[in-house]
């Protein structure tokens, strides 16, 4: 019994610092998947494994970890009316606590990334996956893939956040071809 507490204590432990790294709070499921996505391409966490999906990178064990913490009480998930006629989820940190001074590029990225906006973020971190996966020319194919989040100037807008979430990582996480 005492091994699968710690076990299950070690898959909630990641999702509750990285809420705490962000100052306790991340809007959005999307918004958490692409922190945590970039944080790991950064190097800054290893326990999540990313494959990609309609909205970029997406972790199965971080979506489950974070569901979990929840039901444990470790995070409180609060789900709010979107403006389109939807739910999004609110993710605060319950307990333990909160970085009050952003220090390091972990914290700085995961407070960066977690206070951005969610669509910007969202093309920059499929950018950075499909860069990663190999693909010729990533923020053309971002682009492509989701041609109605990359319009109207976003698609610039993706290429400055992730050159800013460069910088606040100490240029932890790797340049894309055409940024």
């Amino acid at each position: 019994m005492i091994e699968s507490h710690t076990s299950l204590q070690d898959r909630l432990t990641p999702v509750v610092q990285i809420i705490r790294d962000a100052g306790g709070k991340i809007v959005g499921r999307t918004k958490l998947q692409k922190t945590v996505y970039l944080l790991t391409l950064a190097g800054f966490e290893k326990r999540f494994r990313f494959g990609y999906r309609h909205y970029g990178p997406f972790s199965e064990e971080l979506a489950e970890a974070a569901e979990l913490a929840a039901a444990f009480g470790h995070i409180l998930e609060r789900q709010e009316p979107a403006s389109w006629g939807g739910t999004y989820s609110v993710y605060i940190a319950s307990d333990g606590e909160i970085s009050v001074q952003a220090q390091g590029g972990r914290v700085r990225l995961t407070r960066e990334a977690a206070h951005s906006d969610a669509v910007l973020l969202e093309l920059a971190a499929t950018a950075a996956y499909l860069a990663q996966e190999s693909k010729p020319q990533p923020w053309a194919e971002a682009a492509r893939r989701k041609p109605d989040k990359a319009g109207n100037g976003r698609l610039e807008e993706a290429k400055g956040l992730y050159a800013l979430l460069r910088r606040a990582s100490g240029d932890s996480l790797p340049a894309i071809a055409g940024s």
